[in-house]
């Protein structure tokens, strides 16, 4: 086993012959090795760039602004969720980096060879329905430019089929297909994308808020904002900010691996992190608060679904160079957050079958088949299954992060993460570590009653970070007196 940032390089091809079955090893699967580890610092910047910037959290951080924080009130609150995020998206990214396996394989260390998919197929549901979310929004953004530039196509608006009309289905199928092409051709590629694609969306994004400043003379409220709030709602919605903020990105939290197990170095875990979430995401945020402050100032009212504020805009050239922004920003953000994911993990169910495209390929066929436009138009749907799955997601942390830094003390067998052996070090018991089933069950449903009941409204906010706590404490119990048996069975074997 290596210890601390030493990496351990196993042949490839004794990896595959220790896995005759194929049940858990591929090629996508396999630790990335040293010569293909090229995202540097500033592709992880760009990956943020990426996934900070799309529909949804611009709507995020309009929301908080509608709900009556003021835009630097709102910067606080972010600034205070990338933080956290910053510092265990880096963390997570370490056992990436030293392992060089996806999200998946990571999670073998704490669930076993075969428990694994317990928590990676909940991450791969969470995923897919986002993915299909992400995609349905940007093609309403393209539906509302088409009829601007062709208003003929209303025709197309007056008959449907499953809850979309001829229009929306056409905008839909084409960015679903544009987002594949792009997805299936591999990580290397990925990162080719998110290095120019980041960057370009901030461009346009700034040129949204100038405009709209400019056509509010410049009087953008960024002390205030559209509802008077005590001194003490004030506090309590700032930190329900944080709390909301590392819920919005609990889910990269956990597979960051996924991109950080192609890293060169630590260095480059931090740098492009602390740039990519404290900073560029703040950034962003304030940014879209801005823009929703200014609307406030030119239409009279907070604007917060951007496919409502491109209809508003006048300039034609700049409604184009808006959708071209949703369309990017989509590609993005679904690369990100929502389909290298699941591309992962359906493969991890299957390797000896399922590849990292097909997984891909998966993934895209079912966010169809669950009619997202269906699922986001539906609260009780939102609120109540991704809301139940994204409860699980702060449990799903507290034991991989406990298992790692503090009972394995990043001690890692790369080689038995792919065998089958029933005496590999993460083999447990028929595959499953049970004491990590025993700390996620009572852990996952105590965020989920504090993130769903009504009761708990006030503390929902803080859900996520409830369930890394109770898992984390109970993981660490569980293992330790386990090793306290062990030891003590050891002892009585060797008096004997």
């Amino acid at each position: 086993m290596k210890s601390g940032r030493e990496l351990d390089q196993p042949d490839h091809a004794a990896l595959a012959a220790a896995d005759p079955t194929g049940r858990l090893y591929n090629e996508d699967l396999a630790p990335a090795p040293l010569d293909r580890r090229s995202w540097n610092a500033y592709s992880l910047l760009a990956l943020w760039m990426s996934d900070a910037h799309n529909i949804g959290n611009y709507t995020f951080a309009a929301g908080l602004f509608a709900i009556g924080m003021a835009p630097y009130q709102i910067a606080i609150g972010i600034l205070g969720g990338a933080l956290i995020i910053f510092l265990g998206c880096t963390l997570s990214g370490f056992i990436g980096q030293k392992t060089g396996g996806p999200y998946p394989v990571v999670q073998r260390l704490s669930w076993g060879v075969f428990g694994a998919n317990i928590p990676a197929l909940i991450r791969a549901i969470v995923a897919i329905a986002w993915y299909g979310i992400q995609t349905y929004l940007a093609s309403v953004a393209v539906s509302v430019l088409l009829l601007r530039l062709a208003p003929g196509l209303t025709a197309m608006t007056h008959h449907g089929f499953l809850g979309l009309d001829s229009l929306s289905w056409a905008c839909f199928l084409f960015l679903w297909l544009l987002q594949l092409v792009v997805l299936t051709k591999g990580m290397e590629v990925v990162r080719r994308f998110q290095d120019w694609a980041g960057p370009a969306i901030w461009a346009i994004m700034i040129v949204l808020a100038v405009w709209l400043i400019i056509q509010a003379h410049g009087h953008v409220a960024f002390f205030t904002g559209v509802q008077h709030l005590s001194v003490g709602e004030q506090v309590y919605r700032t930190f329900a900010a944080v709390g909301l903020t590392v819920s919005v990105l609990a889910t990269l939290m956990l597979n960051f691996s996924d991109f950080a197990r192609f890293a060169p170095s630590r260095k480059a875990i931090v740098v492009g992190n602390f740039w990519g979430l404290p900073i560029n995401w703040t950034a962003f945020a304030v940014t879209s608060a801005v823009v929703s402050a200014a609307t406030v100032a030119v239409y009279g009212k907070a604007i917060l679904e951007p496919a409502q504020l491109l209809g508003m805009v006048s300039s034609t050239p700049l409604l184009i160079v808006g959708v071209i922004m949703f369309i990017i920003a989509t590609i993005g953000v679904n690369i990100v957050a929502n389909f290298v994911s699941p591309s992962y993990d359906l493969a991890n169910v299957w390797p000896k079958r399922i590849t990292f495209r097909r997984g891909g390929v998966i993934t895209a066929v079912v966010s169809v088949a669950a009619l997202p436009w269906k699922l986001y138009s539906s609260p009780a749907v939102i609120d109540g299954f991704l809301g139940t799955l994204g409860a699980f997601l702060g449990p799903l942390f507290g034991i991989m992060m406990t298992d790692f830094y503090l009972v394995k003390r990043q001690v890692v067998s790369v080689s038995d993460l792919y065998s089958p052996d029933p005496g590999g070090a993460y083999h447990y018991r028929r595959g499953v570590n049970l004491r990590a089933l025993a700390a996620f069950l009572p852990s996952a449903l105590v965020a989920a009653v504090i993130a769903l009941v009504p009761a708990f409204g006030r503390i929902a906010p803080f859900s996520w970070f409830v369930g890394v706590a109770a898992a984390a404490v109970l993981y660490y119990a569980l293992s330790r007196h386990h090793d306290s048996r062990r030891r003590r069975a050891t002892s009585a074997r060797r008096g004997r």
